[in-house]
């Protein structure tokens, strides 16, 4: 049985861990050949590539610190090179996964922590999809992650929030820009989800119960559950659909 992504190749940011561990997994395990960039965790990187390659995989790691558009730069030179290497200059599937958060209202947040998170979560995004859209194939695939947080209220995680509608606002105009091109342009908005993203909090009765009571579904979203929808509308079967902000959450906050 032919797999959905067989032949293709992903670039995932972020993949060391939580999330995007998940879905270079999940892309991998459906036929594709996968990057996964790292920040800093090398050997948390190497582990998923070794993962992938068990599992009949091909996979290699790439890093980049995606607050420098330099470092954004060389770690697409990296590629290159890998591509090159499989007798290709461009890829099909992009997955800008990589995002941090920062607490704070607008009362007490640090103007420190406020570049941080920008850097990362909205600079960070739009140059690696800049970089990768030059290498990106017609009819290839663009995926955010953005956040439920987005649209809804939290004043502890404002300037979070704010990076993530800034996500959703450049999912829409990146969708129209490259819809001549063939290429889709979606956001996935996952609820809250169990990874060390929020690892502090898991240990905290009252956070879990709330956000499972929040969720239609009644439990907090496993990586898996987002890495599913990422593959699905990484697929041929999702060819029809972009611009879209995809909620993947359980239904939280109906």
């Amino acid at each position: 049985m032919t797999k959905s992504l067989q032949d293709k190749i992903a670039l995932v940011t972020g993949a060391s861990r939580g999330i995007g561990k998940a879905i270079a997994i999940k892309l991998a395990g459906e036929g594709a050949t996968v990057a996964v960039h790292f920040g800093t965790q090398a050997s948390r990187a190497d582990e998923v590539v070794a993962s992938i390659e068990a599992s009949g995989g091909r996979a290699f790691a790439l890093q980049a610190d995606l607050t420098d558009v330099g470092s954004i730069a060389a770690m697409f030179d990296a590629f290159d090179r890998k591509l090159a290497e499989f007798g290709t200059s461009k890829f099909d599937i992009l997955v800008n996964n990589a995002g941090i958060n920062a607490e704070g209202s607008v009362e007490t947040l640090s103007e420190a922590d406020f570049d941080r998170l920008f850097a990362t979560n909205v600079k960070g995004l739009f140059f690696t999809s800049q970089y990768g859209v030059a290498r990106l194939n017609d009819g290839g695939r663009l995926i955010n992650l953005s956040s439920m947080v987005g649209h809804n209220a939290y004043p502890t995680a404002v300037a979070y929030a704010a990076t993530k509608a800034a996500v959703d606002s450049m999912t829409l105009s990146m969708a129209a820009g490259l819809g001549p091109r063939g290429i889709t342009v979606n956001a996935i908005a996952p609820g809250a989800t169990e990874t060390d993203f929020i690892g502090k909090y898991m240990q905290d009765e009252t956070f879990v119960s709330y956000f499972a009571a929040a969720a239609a579904l009644g439990r907090l979203g496993q990586p898996s559950d987002i890495a599913d929808v990422v593959a699905f509308v990484a697929s041929d079967a999702a060819r029809w659909i972009t611009g879209e902000r995809i909620r993947v959450s359980g239904g939280m906050h109906l």
